[in-house]
């Protein structure tokens, strides 16, 4: 089975917080991922989202587009609307030959908002899933007919976050799954069971460390999912409290290839992203192979 390693800018850059970010130009970022030994990277902002401008820079460091984050509003908004937004980074996808858009949810999200404790994030009704799972079924189905797939992203206060929500979500759609191991610890998911439960429509992995101790340390009434990640509540393979040999080898048992993905926002003073991606790396290194994975390009 073959296994590609990538990283998400986030751990450089976080478009949420400003102040999380480190003051490193696109090249450096993908210089500083490809001394780690990463060979994708996942879309930011200061991205320019045409290849004839990107396709120089990646090649320069041997970096290919392994995704990118789309702001979906699904929840509340209308299918050709949402066409609309999504058409230039799905033009720009296609001729970057990615595998498959990042679909998060972001209608009545808190995820975004300081001020907003986890507690309030949106929860909704069977009824109200079930019309929201047709909706972004159908949406996905147009991006994969025109020629790129989506994979949904379940995420901390939004409206698909916890295990049981994330269960109730694939029962009433048939959307590809980006499994982020991360978000579903801190959403007090089970990751075995979740891989066991829903592995056929797994299609791209998020490999999301976290630090269960600031994790249970946090007041979910008053303390947002932006303080968790100030207080450090994620971080890389080998640096946190997941298993991520455990949850590697039963993604390998159920045959997932493809994308392993490290996304870990992070203040960059305190764990310096050129650090902490060699760290990633190596761990993924060394759960691929106790695993039976080989590490292509």
């Amino acid at each position: 089975m073959k296994a590609k390693l990538g990283i998400a800018p986030i751990a450089w850059w976080n478009d949420d917080l400003a102040e999380l970010s480190d003051d490193v130009s696109l090249e450096e970022c993908l210089r500083q991922a490809s001394v780690a030994g990463f060979t994708g990277m996942e879309t930011g902002r200061r991205f320019p989202m045409d290849m004839a401008e990107l396709g120089p820079i990646l090649a320069k460091y041997g970096i290919s587009v392994c995704g990118g984050w789309f702001s979906g509003l699904l929840l509340d908004g209308d299918i050709e609307v949402e066409k609309d937004r999504i058409a230039q980074q799905h033009a720009f996808f296609k001729a970057a030959k990615a595998p498959c858009i990042v679909y998060g949810e972001t209608a009545r999200s808190v995820q975004g908002i300081k001020s907003a404790p986890l507690s309030t994030k949106p929860k909704l009704a069977e009824a109200e899933m079930a019309v929201y799972g047709r909706k972004v079924s159908d949406f996905a189905d147009w991006c994969a007919q025109n020629g790129m797939p989506l994979s949904y992203h379940h995420h901390m206060a939004a409206a698909v976050e916890t295990e049981a929500e994330l269960d109730l979500f694939m029962k009433h759609s048939s959307v590809p799954l980006l499994f982020d191991a991360g978000h579903m610890a801190f959403a007090g998911g089970d990751n075995l069971r979740l891989i066991e439960n829903h592995w056929k429509r797994i299609t791209h992995v998020h490999t999301k460390d976290v630090r269960m101790g600031v994790i249970n340390a946090l007041d979910r009434t008053r303390e947002s999912f932006l303080d968790a990640v100030v207080k450090g509540a994620f971080t890389v393979p080998g640096d946190g409290s997941l298993d991520f040999e455990a949850i590697v080898k039963a993604l390998a048992a159920k045959g997932y290839e493809g994308w392993f993905v490290v996304e870990a926002e992070q203040d960059p003073k305190v764990s310096p992203p050129l650090e902490m991606a060699k760290k990633g790396h190596k761990e993924l290194l060394r759960v691929m192979a106790a695993a039976g994975y080989e590490v292509v390009q």
